[in-house]
């Protein structure tokens, strides 16, 4: 018995053997060619570019999503420089849209005044005379039942500014 198992042992181990019948000759002079190949290097990290901050200086200029507003220079009004937007002012929340978004909704009126609800932005505003909204330093002079008036101060181009007015119309629903 015991020399059965020790046959048994020797014919597995002479089978296993003769498995590797060169089978595998291509993929072992593969993995050769690899092994003798000089090892990689990893590149060193690129340097860090430091932030450097921009200070956006052309907040008086005209928007470049609005089409430029061709006047015959004869015909083109001068600014005058006497007249400009105050800049230290906190700027309310509505000088942050355009005003060709905005249209009048409706009116509110109350003991301290009359009121406009203007649509526009991110939803309905209420806004008083006094007001500013849009980017153009625009500022509310009157309401009445159909229509808000604003009055926008922009630069004529040439070192002077304009008040251009605007009417806000009462949007009939339709």
């Amino acid at each position: 018995m015991k020399y059965a198992r020790y046959l048994l042992i020797a014919t597995l181990a002479s089978a296993l053997l003769g498995c590797d019948s060169g089978e595998h000759a291509d993929l072992q002079a593969f993995m050769d060619e690899v092994r003798a190949q000089p090892r990689g290097r990893i590149e060193p990290m690129p340097e860090e570019v430091v932030y450097e901050p921009f200070t956006y200086a052309a907040a008086s200029l005209r928007s470049p999503f609005q089409p430029p507003v061709k006047l015959e220079q004869a015909q083109r009004e001068r600014g005058r420089t006497d007249l400009k937007p105050d800049e230290t002012r906190v700027k309310q929340f509505l000088e942050g849209f355009n005003i060709e978004t905005f249209v009048m909704v409706g009116t509110l009126a109350n003991k301290d005044g009359l009121y406009a609800l203007i649509r526009g932005g991110d939803g309905v505003h209420r806004v008083r005379a006094g007001d500013y909204l849009g980017r153009n330093h625009g500022r509310i002079v009157d309401i009445n039942a159909d229509a808000v008036e604003v009055v926008e101060i922009v630069p004529d181009g040439e070192g002077g500014w304009l008040e251009r007015p605007r009417t806000l119309m009462l949007q009939e629903r339709s």
